[in-house]
C-alpha cells in the first residue's frame, strides 16, 4: 500500500487542495501514523487527515505544510495529534511529547489564529515562530519564541494569569506549579541551540527502514514506547537557560 493511501490519495489531494488537512513536504528516518494501534510509515507527498496521530522515532524527522503555509517541523521521539478537535479551527496540534517547531503564516498581514495544546499548556499563536518541547512524560512543556509573539496559558491551573511570550523569550511550564516568569535568551543560547538540533535532524542521513519507504510498513519500529521499539528514548531538552531553570 502506497503511503499516500494509507492517509489519503495523492491524486485526491491535488484535485481538491489541502483544506484541513496537512501535506508532507519532507520526511526521513522513522515517521509513522498510528492506525487502529499499528504504525505505517508515511513519506513525503502522504496528507495527515484531523485526529491523525504521529510518532517519529529516534531518527525521525518531518516537515509539514497546511493550506495557508504554515508550516510544522517534527523531531526525533515526538507524538502529536493533528487537528484533535477539527470542528476548532484553531487547534492545530496537541503534542503528547517531543520537539516540535512551529511557524504560523500571517493571513495578508493579518493574524492566523491557531493554537498548540501539551499536556500542561495551551500556546496561542497569531503568526510567528516557535519552538515547544514537552519534556519529563509530558509533565514540563517549554515554549521559546523565534520570532513574533505567544501567549502561554496553563493547562492544568486554568485560572492562573496567561504569559506574553515574545522574540527570544523562553517559559517552562511545570504541571503542578504555576506560571513562572518568563525569561528573555539574552545571549540567544537557546535559539542557536534549537537551530543547531533542526540543521542536524535535517541534514541526517536516513537509517535503515522507517518513514522514508514508499510504502506502508509492517507495525513498530517507531518512538514512543510502541511494540517492537528499539530506539524509543526521549530526547534530551534544551540546554538550561543563562541564570537557572525558571
Amino acid at each position: 500500500m502506497a503511503a499516500c493511501a494509507v492517509l489519503a490519495p495523492c491524486a485526491a489531494f491535488a484535485q481538491i487542495g489541502l483544506g484541513d488537512a496537512a501535506r508532507v513536504i519532507r520526511a526521513q528516518g522513522n515517521v509513522s501514523a498510528i492506525r487502529d494501534t499499528q504504525a505505517w510509515a508515511i513519506s513525503a507527498g502522504a496528507t495527515i487527515q484531523p485526529k491523525q496521530e504521529i510518532v517519529t522515532g529516534h531518527d525521525g524527522y518531518a516537515l509539514l505544510e497546511i493550506a495557508d503555509g504554515s508550516r510544522i517541523e517534527v523531531f526525533g521521539n515526538t507524538r502529536f495529534v493533528y487537528r484533535q478537535n477539527p470542528g476548532g479551527l484553531r487547534d492545530l496540534i496537541d503534542v503528547w511529547i517531543g520537539r516540535v517547531k512551529v511557524h504560523i503564516q500571517k493571513l495578508g498581514g493579518a493574524p492566523n489564529p491557531n493554537r498548540v495544546r501539551t499536556p500542561t499548556a495551551v500556546i496561542s499563536v497569531r503568526g510567528t515562530t516557535f519552538d515547544v518541547s514537552v519534556e519529563d512524560d509530558g509533565d514540563v512543556t517549554f515554549v521559546f519564541v523565534e520570532e513574533g509573539m505567544v501567549a502561554v496559558q496553563h493547562a492544568v491551573l486554568p485560572f492562573t494569569e496567561p504569559k506574553t511570550l515574545r522574540t527570544g523569550e523562553y517559559l517552562r511550564v511545570f504541571k503542578n506549579a504555576p506560571l513562572a516568569k518568563v525569561r528573555f535568551d539574552k545571549g540567544m543560547i537557546v535559539q542557536r541551540t534549537l537551530r543547531a538540533l533542526s540543521d542536524m535532524a535535517t541534514m541526517r542521513p536516513r537509517i535503515g527502514g522507517g518513514g522514508t519507504a514508499s510504502g506502508g510498513t509492517a507495525p513498530g519500529g517507531v518512538g514512543g514506547g510502541l511494540p517492537g521499539d528499539s530506539g524509543g528514548t526521549t530526547p534530551p531538552p534544551p540546554p538550561p537557560p543563562p541564570g537557572g531553570t525558571p
